[in-house]
């Protein structure tokens, strides 16, 4: 088995003296090294290992290096492929250069520049995949914005997952479908030591029954029709890291057995092969059902369950916090029209508290999405929302739900709102009050009564209250 820490170095040549030179190269720079002698050879090894370097002679028995070069360019987009070449074949080597060789080495050439060359599609190697590594974590930190809320039930959530990013405890995650079960996982994960380590989701509900252990645990070559080379799981491909496992009272029975043997042992077979494969993962689970219900009932194991919930998050319904709903409105409203100003209406802000929400935070970030691509991009109105929030307009809230909502979420909604414009005028309260269509007079009363910090305008300028 490769060793992951190191790059693994392909040489293609019918030469053996040319393929031992410069696999001695290779190893020198602390490379795995593999050889063939075909590009025939070359692309059958790809379906045991995948290399990050190949070093390919252009002229070859068969299959020549540039149609080599397509092929592994097909498959392994990030290899970098360098050519060797006769003094003859320059042309050709630039030509192969033009499908997307990283380079070309004349022959005979010089140790040092193959150990160059080598150093250098190893750099850039490293550099792609740490740039991958960076952009797939940044957009995980930016995906935890979803967690957006002042309530008493979001911030004991998010205490919670202060507590957790420290510790290796399989974590349990419960509440109903669009609550953000995911962003709480990645939270627990990336906020923590394991931060650099992978992160792998699985949506249970989503994989295929027939090929679920061989996308979890992997599968050998031959191991059933249509596995034409090995492949690694979901569990290995998250070791040293978090595994993710949404919707987990989706598996069946049978799933749900393996699924506690790896937990127990720590270790997957793959399908089709007898030897066991460490692996050593943080679990997170998420789950939309009673899974207590659902293991009085036969459907899902109870020592599962208990080996799942060592510690349970429990994500309130948008609901259940409909304080924060303001927040959240203006929160998804930069997201999707930075800089813009969209205003929200009374009455569309109403419509969102008094709504139900039962798809919760992922339904008012669809129903923001869809009023900022099909609206004005000056304000939001009852006009621009959907049917199902039109309506609401007519639902009665009990007398506590109005007076919580009055005093708390429309003020916070006030309070935003004017902040934003402020910000935008550049501290300018005379163009903040016009963005607004409301007096100085009533705009200092309003940044006083919110704890707005009056800043100075860009341009001095004399101001009178009357």
């Amino acid at each position: 088995m490769k060793d992951e820490s190191r790059l693994l170095f392909l040489v293609v040549d019918d030469e053996q003296s040319i393929r031992r030179l410069c696999m001695t190269v290779g190893q020198g720079l602390n490379f795995a090294c593999a050889e063939a002698e075909s590009a025939e050879a070359a692309l059958a090894s790809l379906e045991i290992s995948s290399p990050d370097l190949v070093v390919t002679d252009l002229k070859l028995p068969g299959l020549s290096g540039t149609e080599l070069l397509r092929k592994i360019k097909q498959l392994l987009p990030r290899t970098e492929v360098a050519i060797m070449t006769g003094h003859g074949s320059i042309e050709s080597a630039v030509d192969a250069m033009r499908e997307g060789a990283y380079d070309y080495m004349e022959k005979p050439f010089r140790v040092e520049r193959l150990r160059q060359l080598l150093q250098r599609m190893a750099e850039k190697v490293r550099l792609v995949a740490e740039n991958q590594f960076l952009r797939e974590r940044v957009s995980a930190e930016t995906r935890l914005d979803g967690i957006t809320g002042t309530s008493a039930r979001i911030q004991d959530v998010l205490r919670m997952v202060t507590r957790l990013k420290d510790t290796r405890t399989p974590v349990l995650v419960t509440g109903e479908s669009g609550t953000g079960k995911e962003l709480i996982a990645r939270a627990i994960h990336f906020r923590g030591p394991l931060a650099e380590m992978p992160f792998i989701a699985v949506d249970c509900g989503a994989l295929v029954p027939t090929l679920m252990e061989s996308e979890l645990f992997g599968h050998e070559k031959g191991a059933f029709t249509g596995a034409m080379k090995s492949k690694p799981g979901l569990f290995q491909a998250a070791n040293g890291g978090s595994i993710f496992l949404d919707e987990i009272g989706e598996l069946p029975l049978e799933m749900q057995a393996k699924l506690l043997r790896v937990l127990q042992e720590k270790e997957v077979r793959p399908v089709g092969s007898n030897e066991k494969v460490p692996v050593d993962v943080r679990v997170i689970a998420a789950t939309n059902r009673d899974l207590e219900a659902a293991y009085r009932a036969g459907t899902f194991r109870k020592d599962l369950y208990f080996r799942l919930n060592v510690v349970t998050v429990h994500l309130p319904s948008l609901r259940e916090r409909r304080s924060d709903i303001p927040q959240l409105v203006h929160s998804f409203l930069d997201r999707y029209a930075p800089g813009e100003n969209i205003q929200v209406s009374a009455a569309a802000m109403k419509c969102f508290l008094q709504y139900e929400w039962p798809g919760n935070v992922r339904e008012l970030e669809n129903c923001i999405a869809r009023a900022v691509a099909l609206g004005d991009h000056r304000s939001i109105d009852v006009a621009d929302l959907p049917r199902t929030l039109q309506e609401a307009q007519d639902l009665d809230l009990s007398r506590q739900e109005a007076s919580e909502l009055s005093t708390t979420a429309l003020a916070d909604l006030e309070r935003m709102t004017i902040l934003r414009v402020f910000e935008q005028a550049g501290g300018d309260k005379s163009i903040a009050g016009k963005m607004l269509g409301i007096s100085r007079a009533t705009l200092y009363r309003r940044l006083k009564r919110y704890n707005i910090p009056l800043r100075p305008a860009q341009k001095t300028v004399t101001e009178t209250v009357g």
